[in-house]
């Protein structure tokens, strides 16, 4: 019987594509729920990125050491999928870590059960596709903004992209990912 958890995770699919029973009964079976407590890593930097969240609940960020400076790179929150995604789709180890800025609930699927479920069922390539053709927009996004606009200007944007988290997540994490230092985004914060 499916709980409020999982139909949150189907609601998300069905987004994108139609999930029939057959489907829903192997991510049910391949999924894992896991919690993790604020400040633990979902993923460490240097290593292969093998597993996937489904975040239900918390904000993650994924980031880099930079001469010991950490270097936000982006955010995750509710009904949204985080990894690391060079290292996810290449196998290789990367330089991104992703962390809990709060309490997190996640559903977790290896990638090895993505394999499984791409090979057996083709909406999920579809589903990829698709879901990651979002992403791929929001990245272009952001290199066009940071490259092109002010400081202030950068920081409207962030507040609209991240219009349902900002005021959770630290100002610290805000100003490095926006690529300017934290008196700056206090000043234009005014």
């Amino acid at each position: 019987m499916e709980t409020q958890k999982e139909s949150i995770l189907y609601h998300h699919f069905e987004k994108f594509i139609p999930v029939s029973e057959s489907l829903k009964k192997e991510l049910f079976n391949r999924i894992e729920y896991q919690e993790f407590k604020k400040g633990e890593l979902l993923h460490e930097s240097n290593k292969v990125s093998t597993k996937s969240y489904f975040i239900q609940k918390g904000i993650v960020r994924s980031f880099f050491l930079k001469e010991g400076k950490e270097i936000t790179e982006f955010f995750c929150s509710e009904n949204e999928w985080v990894n690391s995604p060079k290292s996810f789709m290449l196998k290789q180890v990367d330089i991104y870590a992703i962390d809990a800025i709060e309490d997190i609930q996640a559903f977790c699927l290896d990638i090895n059960d993505l394999g499984y479920l791409f090979d057996h069922f083709p909406e999920m390539e579809r589903y990829a596709r698709l879901s990651m053709g979002t992403i791929f927009g929001h990245l272009l996004e952001r290199i066009t903004v940071l490259r092109f606009t002010t400081a202030k200007e950068k920081y409207e944007h962030f507040c609209e992209v991240y219009k349902d988290i900002y005021h959770r997540i630290p100002l610290g994490m805000v100003a490095s990912y926006l690529g300017i230092t934290q008196e700056t985004l206090s000043r234009i914060r005014r």
